[in-house]
């Protein structure tokens, strides 16, 4: 993965600096998510200042930024549409309450069960993501209203403005540390752009960011069944997809500052946020990797940045709407580019020809989806096609090593795990009609896995008691006990118990 030079420490003035370059970035974003959304911009802001103060605060992740996202709203679209935005406030508060039982019920620690390749094409599809959303800056409006791709020197401008952002980005933090680059870029060609009467479009094209203080609100939505079978789905949807974004955001900004954060703590954070948001007139959010990589990079390690940040923006909606819609849009987009360039995980396509080609088709797989459906869907086809490879793999890799005493005894050696995949390879192993009549199977180099698998050594004493022959089951795991409970004194067990290893069974013995 690309990275800036970044610092590795905390410290009160950084934090601030950064907060500042954050907000500036979140102003368009969250304009452009409450378009998507279909509401009004105000919504989204509001949203950004709530979420990301709460979880600043309370999150299990200092220093991730979060606010309205577009995976979100991609979501929020239909119910608004169908139902107006009371229902939406409504959703985002049952979304919120969803999210604090997660955390409540420790859920935040199954993220260490998506694999790697899922985790690459998770960060590669969010760039990608955040690139194409971009271009639709680079698009105006013609006399009849329909949007346009730029020409002419219309375009040339916004292709230099863009440019240089990116360069005083690159350039910036290899003299000095002392300065956020984005935030510098930023100011730069604010001033190079009035300063030379430059003509380009501004946020203050975007719309209006002027307001007052959010305001409480409850939802307007009247408290029946019926409604409630309407926001339900909609609401353990965006709490699924927030959670996940979320988690996975923690986990890469993790890896960043070599640091570990809270993931249950931060499920409890995300849903006391919503919680609030909805009652206060917002429309939901969850962590947002390019505001939390721009965070990092700006030097924000502590919660006081992703506090700043929230604080920054809700001045600007009081008081500076005016200052903040003087910025060019093209710094804006300059400063995401970047953020695509320091996202997009670029070893990844280097190591493609490396990993085993099931990795590599997952990497691909996810990636694929999250740009063209949402991040949940990615997310659950990757866990679920790299956990059938893995079934399958393992499905193939159990055997045994026969041998046979001076007393004639036959003892099979199993080695490999056994689960429902490995079943009918651990059958195949086995000859009841033709074994002698004392056999000893030795479970030492092998792991019962599953219910699967316990069925399958009890239906094989089964088979060798039909055949009236002495069986003796060595170290085998004491969960076996309760299903050869009718083997009777033609099958003698000896348990030996493992304290770091247990399977899940409907009765324990």
């Amino acid at each position: 993965m690309f990275e800036f030079l970044v610092r590795k420490s905390a410290s009160c003035k950084n934090d601030v600096l950064s907060g500042l370059t954050v907000a500036l970035a979140l102003v368009p974003e969250a304009v452009a998510f409450a378009f998507v959304a279909g509401v009004d911009p105000l919504v989204g802001l509001y949203a950004a200042f709530m979420v990301g103060l709460i979880t600043a605060a309370i999150g299990g992740r200092p220093g991730m930024i979060s606010g309205a996202t577009g995976a979100l709203a991609v979501v929020m679209v239909t119910l608004v549409a169908d139902h107006g935005v009371e229902y939406l406030f409504a959703t985002v508060v049952l979304m919120g309450i969803i999210q604090i039982g997660a955390g409540v019920l420790r859920l935040g620690k199954f993220i260490r069960l998506i694999p790697h390749p899922v985790m690459l094409g998770f960060v590669n599809g969010l760039a990608i993501i955040i690139f194409l959303t971009q271009l639709s800056q680079f698009k105006i409006a013609d006399a009849n209203g329909a949007l346009q791709w730029m020409q002419g020197p219309a375009l040339y401008l916004m292709l230099g403005l863009v440019v240089l952002t990116m360069a005083i980005m690159y350039f910036l933090p290899r003299l000095t540390l002392a300065f956020p680059s984005a935030l510098a870029a930023i100011l730069v060609v604010t001033a190079l752009v009035y300063g030379l009467n430059l003509d380009t479009r501004t946020v203050g094209d975007l719309a209006s960011v002027s307001g007052g203080l959010p305001s409480f609100h409850l939802p307007m939505v009247a408290l029946t069944w019926e409604n409630l079978l309407i926001i339900l789905p909609y609401a353990v949807i965006l709490a699924a997809i927030g959670l996940i974004e979320s988690l996975m955001t923690l986990s890469l900004i993790d890896e960043i500052t070599e640091t570990r954060g809270r993931g249950n703590r931060e499920c409890i954070g995300q849903g006391i946020a919503n919680v609030t948001t909805g009652f206060f007139g917002g429309m939901g959010g969850c962590a947002m990797i390019g505001q939390s990589i721009i965070n990092i990079n700006s030097g924000g390690r502590g919660r006081l940045s992703g506090i700043a940040a929230a604080l920054f923006l809700l001045s600007f909606i009081v008081f500076a709407s005016d200052l903040i819609e003087m910025i060019p849009l093209a710094a804006l987009v300059g400063v995401m580019f970047m953020v695509v360039v320091g996202t997009f995980a670029w070893s990844s396509l280097r190591i493609l020809h490396k990993i085993p080609l099931s990795d590599a088709l997952v990497l691909v797989l996810v990636s694929a989806v999250t740009v063209f459906t949402d991040l949940a869907v990615a997310v659950g086809v990757g866990v679920i096609v790299s956990a059938l490879v893995f079934a399958w793999q393992n499905a193939r890799r159990i055997d045994s090593e026969i041998s046979l005493d001076e007393n004639g005894a036959k003892t099979y050696r199993l080695n490999g795990p056994l689960f429902f995949g490995s079943v009918r390879s651990f059958h195949d192993q086995f000859t009841p009609n033709e074994d002698p009549n004392e056999v000893v199977i030795d479970f030492r180099g092998s792991r019962v896995c599953d219910h699967s698998g316990l069925e399958a050594v009890s239906n094989l004493t089964e088979r060798y008691l039909s055949q009236g022959k002495k069986l003796r089951l060595k170290h085998l795991i004491a969960e076996c006990r309760t299903l050869l409970d009718n083997a009777g004194s033609m099958i003698e067990v000896n348990v030996i118990e493992d304290p770091r290893y247990r399977v899940a069974v409907d009765e324990l013995a």
